[in-house]
């Protein structure tokens, strides 16, 4: 189960930070990340990480900006320099797949648990 809090509203420029609550099977969240979705767009993956290695990827759009995180069951994404077009909800995400380099996919079908979503409203 993920569970996802620290949403809300910010203006451009200012920071939140999402964390994510996990919990069941550990063999289940080899690779946990942050993904979101915009109105009228699809689903984006934002930031990844390998929970065993720490490796993390990012995407182009966030990269400089944000940052994901763990700690013991628990993922972070500690957003920075928020924009509007970062305005979307977030979702958790766990899967197991880890790929050459022990880094995961930014591609939601890696990922079979997924979390109830939090918005982010940047204005």
């Amino acid at each position: 189960q993920l569970v996802e809090s620290g949403g809300g509203s910010v203006q451009a420029g200012g920071s939140l930070r999402l964390s994510c609550a996990a919990s069941g099977d550990p063999s289940r969240r080899k690779c946990m990340g942050w993904f979101r979705r915009a109105p009228e767009k699809e689903r984006e993956g934002v930031a990844v990480i390998s929970t065993g290695y720490g490796v993390t990827s990012y995407a182009d759009s966030v990269t400089g900006r944000f940052t994901v995180s763990q700690d013991t069951n628990t993922l972070y994404l500690h957003m920075n320099t928020l924009k509007p077009e970062d305005a979307a909800v977030y979702y958790c995400a766990a899967g197991r797949r880890v790929w050459y380099g022990n880094r995961c996919a930014l591609n939601s079908v890696d990922y079979s648990a997924w979390g109830q979503g939090t918005q982010v409203t940047v204005s």
